[in-house]
């Protein structure tokens, strides 16, 4: 729009009616919002003009449009008329009229957030932050005080970097105003500080800091000022995290003894007492730590704290119940009117939570002393104190589960043994929180328990049956919301899935009515947990097919009839009906047996189901369920539709799809393959041959495991062989090929070629000569070592499944190979030496006559690879027949100087072998082990690394198979004055601990403190070794080390430190190079303590860490770089408060990663380096903003109760742009796209 129809839109903002005006003012924001608008000097000025001028309008309507007004306005003009609406804004703020002043404060804020560059917000602020102060300290009213503190704190909150020379001045003014007469001015004035003090120096904050303090100590003040200052005192700590840890010495004491020392009746000092508390555990975790059992006490003592209320809460019994309800009346009189003593009791709970979040490792002390206290305080008769005493429960299970993660065992000290010793307690004070009348109540009732069994599955055997009262009340009564009877069916499903079906069957006629009853429900979150359990109850009604123990049949039509209802309907929400067809699924498996007459008619329904592309996945996993039952349903009605269906689902897109289908056609071919038409199979082979590559491996497999269904179940169909082999064989074939063969889909296409051969549709030699053939080297290149390995396997397999005549056969074709002494020959060596081990290991050669000494000259090779081939098929072969062909390998190590590394990795095949499978074990024994030992132990002190690596495997395997003998040998040699022995006993050891149990544990246990403390050696490689040790023990075997960690880990942290007595510079004439010895042992250390914190969490205190030995790693070597970028973001997951009590720090380190530009002359590998490295700190950043996400969701629903929670929306949110403020909401708040370092390169983002 040209300029005069804005001149003509101005003209009427300025009329005098104020329809016209709204009309103009709306007309002018739509043009303001534009994208093409642009204005010149003159028309900006009339624009500012008489936008400010519209905001004092008589209309409401009219001075509101205006206000939205400014925001566009403040990104069309320049710089200086924002500086100029500001200064005026702000003197209608101080010297306005009263009714104008609401509006200048919301138009002023509305400027300030718009505001976004550094150098505006610096020339705004050089004049809004005087003004402002004024307006605090030159006797204005309360009200335009607040108003003026209220804007100061979202200025310092966004620019208070930006000013730093005002800081003192502002800082001084503030302060002054904790004093005020004015509850409302102190607390924007508490608000205002917090805001300013992540800005502070560190002079200025201890001068803040002090000055609380000394008013503190003041013991005559008012009680308001008191509390303000320990309001301040709160405050600060939240807002600058670790930088307040100095000064807790001062501040804890005093918070204590205010708190001990408060009048009856200062419940509010009590409260801001514990919730600074409360802050300094969560926000200074390091600094706190001597604090940590006077806090704990304090709190334990106050979540109890009813001067009002005289109640003993003894524990009740059953016939008691009516006294109960009698006291909840009594104590329902009481109310928030009457006392504040509820505030210091929810202060107390939240104080609590905070030690248990920050403090994993006094999980055993938070069970002995905490546990029973807030299990005696589910009676609390506030309710909201009461939700937060559930959470805080809550809170003590989650940190069991996370510590206890993947521990089986449990002693008589951990956390899971100790909460298993109060689960009887919990459940009798669960029980009569069931029995409240408040909803609420029974709500976060049952979330505990729901924790609890996630936490110790199976610890309700013994106590179901009294929950079931519980249960069925809040299914069946009308009062019952649906947040209630959803909680209720959770338990009840998580707790029939995590408990034996006898559990349950004395109260099968109590819960099954309440549950059907749920499945008719309306609200469809409630139908679909009810379905969700009715599956559970299926599976717990006939658990066992062969001789059932309970009579299940009166239960099977309610059940089936109450699903049908749900699955016929169409009209219903996608949860609903994919609950539907899941459960009657597992109802036609349990129960078909029972069901022949009803199958007909419900069968169609769910293949009517595979037809809908929202239910098709589910109802293909339902078929799958249905074929693996082994009452085998009668399927004939819907079978040829079924398998049509699913064959066409293979050529589908969905790779879920595509593998649940794979799955259930192997079910249905297993189960029904006698009633599938050979047609039918052609066409699922020819579409198996479209899946067999190397694109998508899990897929390869699932589709090779079908493939050998089919052939081996239908071997008789002629036309299944000659589609195998004129469609499935050739992808096997290129397949084979594949560098990324491994795992699932090599054993598939291992089993693969072993049906084959077995059919009659193609011979042995037609598939050992395509095999082979496989490896012969194309024009491209020659394979990878990987598939060498995977045709080596294959044909091994291969031979074995032809019998002994075609192996045998093989194995002298493969002897031709070796003795011909070509030099062309050798990819065929090399191809024959893979597969005579793969024979070898599988099957004894002995017969074949001076097989070893053929494979031993190939040591004499001048090929690398030929040789290696020879060493692994020489100890392949010895597997297979260990009295022949060790000793034969032992006097060869012996006799043969050259050749022992080739010959020590052959006793490593053996030794490795034995190991695992304990075949043989016996001739591992006596004078063969006492040979190996004296051999190996003699190369311990070899300079070659490699010979050390492999004597090293060989004798942690063999510790394996006699850890009598070996443990004290090695551990013998961890004094031994040669560096290179101490550092291949601590290898050896590694080596030993794995994960399955063996008689080797009990012995490891008394003695692997000594193989661990050479962590202290003076050798790096010895402690790098010694490292490596602890990081497998602390993913094999945590209970081997926890007792051990505390002394362990500072000297494991102590590895992580650049030490510059490791650094060295090499002169290469030209240039220096700078080498760092001590990298490798720091990359080791910070990816042990990774392990660490996956499997003893509760050992490791993680605020000691963070800074500064995490800080230090997130700023070296980019090998370094990226475990600590992994500790990172679990410690973020794990101990969020520790993270966000130093935030501050890492900011610089992570910054300067993403900041990186590589070199103009870098080469593409150090230029896809840095990118890894880039990734890698933003998913860092990312699992950070999680913690953002996390508690504004919890300030969210602590504000909706009672604003208590102790970080304020604005605080939380502070605490993540502490992530140096713009540049981290570019990459870390919620950009999707992560564009790595395109602000800094200009790169394409994709």
């Amino acid at each position: 729009m040209a300029n005069t129809n804005i001149t003509g839109i101005l003209e009427k903002m300025t009329g005098k009616d104020k329809d016209y005006r709204y009309m103009a003012t709306s007309d002018l924001l739509s043009e303001l919002n534009k994208e093409s608008f642009k204005a010149d000097q003159d028309l900006e000025s009339k624009l500012t003009n008489i936008v400010l001028q519209q905001l004092e309008d008589a209309s409401g309507d009219v001075s509101g449009l205006a206000v939205k007004c400014l925001a566009p306005l403040v990104k069309k003009v320049n710089e200086e008329r924002v500086v100029e609406m500001t200064d005026k804004l702000c003197d209608k703020l101080l010297n306005g009229k009263d009714q104008h002043r609401d509006t200048a404060s919301i138009a002023l804020k509305a400027v300030i957030v718009e505001v976004t560059t550094a150098s505006l917000s610096e020339k705004i602020l050089v004049s809004l932050a005087p003004q402002l102060i004024n307006g605090v300290t030159n006797g204005k009213s309360a009200e335009i005080k607040c108003e003026c503190l209220d804007i100061l704190s979202d200025v310092l909150h966004r620019f208070g970097n930006v000013i730093t020379k005002d800081h003192a001045y502002m800082l001084t003014a503030l302060l002054t105003q904790l004093s005020s007469t004015q509850a409302s001015v102190r607390k924007k004035s508490v608000s205002c500080i917090a805001s300013l003090a992540p800005c502070l120096s560190d002079d200025l904050l201890a001068k803040a800091t002090l000055e609380v303090v000394k008013l503190l100590k003041i013991k005559r003040a008012k009680s308001d000022i008191t509390r303000t200052n320990i309001q301040m005192i709160g405050a600060l700590s939240r807002s600058v995290g670790y930088r307040f840890g100095p000064h807790l010495a001062e501040a804890v004491p005093l918070l204590i003894s205010y708190c001990t020392s408060a009048s009856e009746n200062d419940e509010e000092l009590r409260e801001y007492s514990l919730q600074a508390l409360e802050s300094f555990m969560l926000r200074c975790p390091r600094d706190i730590s001597p604090y940590c059992e006077s806090i704990l006490n304090l709190a334990l003592e106050y979540v109890s704290y009813d001067p009002n209320f005289t109640d003993s809460m003894e524990e009740d019994t059953d016939d008691e119940v009516q006294d109960e309800e009698e006291d909840d009346e009594s104590a329902d009189e009481y109310t928030d009117d009457e006392d504040a003593s509820w505030k210091v009791r929810r202060a107390s709970a939240k104080c609590l939570s905070a030690i248990i979040a920050s403090r994993p490792q006094m999980l055993s002390k938070m069970y002995q002393e905490a546990c029973p206290k807030l299990v005696d305080r589910f009676r609390e008769r506030e309710e909201n104190v009461k939700m937060d005493i559930f959470n805080t429960f809550i809170e003590l299970l989650r940190q069991t589960g996370n510590v206890t993660k993947g521990q089986g065992d449990i002693d008589e000290s951990s956390s899971r043994w100790l909460l298993k010793q109060e689960v009887p307690k919990v459940v009798k004070s669960i029980n009569r929180q069931l029995r409240e009348k408040s909803i609420k109540t029974k709500v976060g009732a049952f979330s505990v328990l729901k924790e609890l069994v996630v936490v110790l599955p199976d610890c309700l055997a013994d106590q179901f049956g009294s929950l079931v009262p519980g249960i069925e009340k809040a299914l069946n009564d009308k009062s019952s919301t649906s947040n209630l009877k959803i909680e209720a069916l959770a338990f009840t499903r998580i707790v029939m899935a995590s408990h034996s079906p006898s559990v349950f069957h004395p109260y099968i006629q109590a819960l099954s009515g309440p549950i059907l009853s749920a499945i008719g429900d309306r609200y469809y979150k409630v139908t679909a947990e009810a379905l969700r359990v009715c599956g559970e109850l299926v599976r717990v009604l006939r658990p066992n097919f062969e001789a059932p123990s309970i009579d299940f049949r009166p239960y099977i039509i309610p059940i089936y009839k109450a699903i049908l209802a749900r699955l016929a309907n169409q009209d219903q929400d996608q949860e609903v009906k994919e609950c539907a067809i899941s459960c009657m699924s597992l109802v036609i498996a349990t129960f078909g047996d029972g069901l022949q007459r009803e199958l007909p008619s419900c069968l169609p329904i769910l293949v009517d189901r595979m037809g809908n592309e929202i239910t098709r996945l589910t109802a293909v996993k339902a078929f799958a369920v249905i074929a693996n039952s082994p009452l085998r349903i009668d399927l004939s009605c819907v079978l040829d539709h079924v398998v049509s269906e699913l064959t066409a689902f293979l050529r589908k897109a969905n790779r879920a799809l595509r593998q649940a289908t794979l799955g259930t056609l192997n079910s249905l071919v297993v189960t029904y393959g006698s009633q599938i038409g050979s047609s039918s199979y052609e066409t699922i082979l020819a579409e198996l041959s479209t899946l067999i590559s190397d694109v998508d491996l899990h897929m390869a497999a699932l589709a090779l495991e079908l493939c050998c269904t089919i052939m081996v179940d239908r071997s008789s169909v002629k036309n299944v062989g000659l589609a195998v082999k004129h469609k499935v064989l050739p992808e096997a074939l290129t397949l084979i090929r594949s560098a990324l063969l491994q795992g699932q889909a090599l054993q598939a296409l291992q089993k693969f070629f072993a049906a084959l051969v077995q059919s009659a549709n193609i011979s042995f030699e037609t598939l050992l000569n395509s095999l082979i053939s496989t490896a012969k080297p194309s024009q491209s290149g020659g394979l990878s070592k990987q598939a060498l390995f995977s045709i080596a396997q294959c044909v091994a397999v291969l031979c074995l499944a032809a019998g002994d005549q075609k192996c045998a056969s093989t194995i002298e074709m493969l002897k031709g190979i070796l003795n011909d002494d070509s030099s062309t020959n050798s990819a065929k060596q090399h191809m024959a030496l893979l597969c005579l081990g793969e024979i070898g290991r599988r099957k004894d050669l002995s017969n074949h006559i001076q097989i070893e000494n053929i494979v031993i000259e190939s040591f004499q090779s001048p090929f690398e690879e030929i040789k290696s081939a020879a060493s692994y098929a020489l100890g392949n072969i010895a597997v297979g027949n260990l009295s022949k062909y060790l000793p034969f390998i032992l006097d060869q190590i012996d006799n043969q100087q050259k050749k022992q590394y080739l010959l020590l990795h052959s006793l490593k095949e053996v030794i490795a072998r034995q190991s695992v499978d304990h075949t043989g074990q016996s001739e591992l024994q006596d004078s063969n082990i006492v040979k190996i030992l004296a051999l190996l132990f003699n190369h311990c002190e070899s300079e070659e690394e490699g010979v050390r690596n492999v004597v090293a495997e060989c004798l942690g395997k063999i510790a394996l198979i006699e850890p009598n003998k070996l443990i004290p040998a090695l551990k013998e040699r961890t004094t031994s004055p040669a560096a290179n022995t101490r550092a291949t006993v601590a290898i050896a050891i590694k080596y030993s601990i794995v994960e399955r149990t063996g008689k080797i544990d009990a012995i490891l246990y008394s003695e692997i403190s000594t193989f661990l403390m050479l962590i202290k050696d003076s050798d790096r490689h010895v402690r790098r070794a010694a490292v490596l040790a602890l990081s497998t023990a602390a993913h094999n075997k945590p209970s081997l080390i926890k007792g051990l960690l505390p002394e362990l880990l500072p000297l494991l942290y102590d590895q992580t430190v650049v030490k510059q007595e490791l650094i060295r510079t090499v002169d290469l004439g030209p240039f220096k190079h700078v080498v760092d010895d001590g990298l490798e042992l720091r990359k080791a250390a910070f990816e042990c303590i990774d392990t660490l914190l996956d499997n003893c969490l509760d050992q490791v205190n993680p605020s000691s860490f963070i800074v500064p030995f995490l800080l230090s790693g997130l700023g070296d070597h980019y090998d370094v770089k990226m475990p600590c970028h992994l500790i990172l973001s679990k410690l973020a997951d794990k101990c969020p408060s520790a993270v966000l009590a130093v935030l501050d720090s890492l900011v610089e380190p992570l910054e300067k990663t993403i900041g990186h530009k590589p070199k103009s002359d870098a080469v593409k590998q150090e230029i896809d380096r840095n990118e890894d490295l880039i990734r890698s700190a933003l998913r860092a950043i990312a699992a950070v903003n999680r913690i953002r996400q996390r508690l504004q969701h919890e300030v969210e629903e602590s504000d909706e109760q009672d604003n208590g929670h102790p970080f304020t929306c604005r605080e939380v949110q502070f605490g993540a742009q502490r992530m140096s403020a713009e540049y981290f909401s570019v990459y870390m708040l919620g950009n999707r796209r992560v564009k790595l370092a395109c602000r800094f390169r200009g790169d394409d983002p994709t």
